[in-house]
């Protein structure tokens, strides 16, 4: 299996499993928590056949990568995704990213630049910023954070369960955009991620953004559920796209957060359309 290291713990490499498939242009999709590269299937299935070269892979804790008790948080999971970026000698890049993988998105582009990128499109975006505070009054109470936090400790199990069951609304879709085999399959991908990965990630999502926005100079999709019950539309991506000068917001009505399958047809028709509008390395601001 193709792996790139990204740093040792100890005695160990970090080692980050990825999959390259196809030709063209690259498109590296980057998944939400507490998940991987396989849940993009059904993007993967579109992308391949019109043409682009695809990369997905799985971030540190999570997935068939490493699971070392350190670094779980953007400044080394943008680290983590410059070094792939480098090791495939990628350029004219078009990265996308849903839910937690929309961070590493946001703090790349602030990080390190577009030299590489062309464009970026964000589903269900954790940016601006999660975090209620004297400045962001739009933001969510700390307490709830703690409680996720707590929830892992006791029974990360149970949680999985809470949190798949919210990511898919499936008291609402079950039988209609969402199987219980799909459940099941989303859940046991979650299960199999590291425990410290998946606690200390909570606290990653509570990143300040704001300052990586003034520095994203590619065009920038955003695609969101109005019904997101993990992270509230009106205080991400409804708030986001002001935020960003020139990015288009598609807003999906009636859909939860975890659009890449419950809503792919829907998802996949946005990208698609938003990729055939910008002609190569022609759309940095």
């Amino acid at each position: 299996m193709p792996y790139i290291t990204v740093g040792t713990e100890n005695s160990a490499s970090i080692d980050l499993y990825y999959e390259d498939h196809g030709t063209g242009q690259p498109v590296v999709l980057i998944a939400g928590f507490p998940f991987g590269g396989s849940t993009w299937e059904k993007q993967v299935g579109e992308l391949l056949p019109a043409g682009f070269r695809v990369i997905t892979y799985d971030r540190r804790g999570f997935g068939k990568s490493s699971q070392p008790a350190e670094g779980y948080d953007y400044d080394t999971f943008a680290a983590d995704l410059d070094t792939i970026l480098t090791e495939l000698e990628l350029q004219d890049i078009i990265l996308v990213g849903h839910s937690m993988g929309t961070g590493e998105v946001i703090r790349y582009l602030g990080t390190y630049g577009s030299e590489r990128v062309n464009r970026a499109v964000v589903m269900a975006p954790l940016a601006p910023f999660l975090l209620k505070t004297a400045d962001n009054p739009e933001g969510v109470d700390q307490s709830l954070f703690d409680g996720f936090k707590q929830a892992v400790v006791a029974d990360r199990f149970k949680y999985l369960t809470s949190f798949v069951t919210a990511f898919f609304n499936f008291d609402e879709n079950k039988g209609k955009r969402v199987s219980e085999e799909a459940f099941r399959g989303h859940w046991n991908i979650g299960a199999g991620a590291s425990a410290v990965a998946t606690l200390h990630s909570i606290d990653a999502w509570l990143t300040d953004f704001r300052p990586d926005l003034p520095r994203i100079d590619v065009p920038v999709l955003i695609i969101q559920g109005d019904k997101d019950n993990v992270l509230p539309y009106p205080a991400t991506g409804q708030r986001l796209h002001p935020m960003l000068p020139g990015s288009e917001l598609v807003t999906l009505k009636g859909a939860p957060h975890g659009i890449p399958w419950t809503h792919a047809k829907e998802s996949n028709q946005a990208i698609m359309n938003f990729l055939a509008k910008v002609p190569a390395m022609s759309g940095k601001r």
